[in-house]
């Protein structure tokens, strides 16, 4: 009886990917790319260079974990 109940009803994860997929068909990638700039241009402006460099050290740190263990992996 519960799933009568549901009948009908969607995750909100169902719900943000087909709300995702309507928008990249109609607005298409240059949309995105827009966006995508915006907010890194607000993101330099209001955290400045240093913020930058501390999640890019931070990433590459984290690229030379997944190599060493990926290294250890295959011997």
């Amino acid at each position: 009886m519960a799933e009568k109940e549901n009948k009908g009803t969607m995750t909100v994860s169902e719900a943000g990917r087909l709300g995702g997929e309507k928008v990249a068909r109609e607005r298409g990638r240059e949309f995105y790319e827009e966006i995508g700039r915006m907010g890194g241009e607000k993101v330099a402006r209001e955290r400045g260079h240093e913020f930058y460099e501390e999640i890019g050290h931070k990433g590459g740190q984290r690229v030379r974990e997944l190599v060493e263990e990926g290294k250890a992996s295959e011997t």
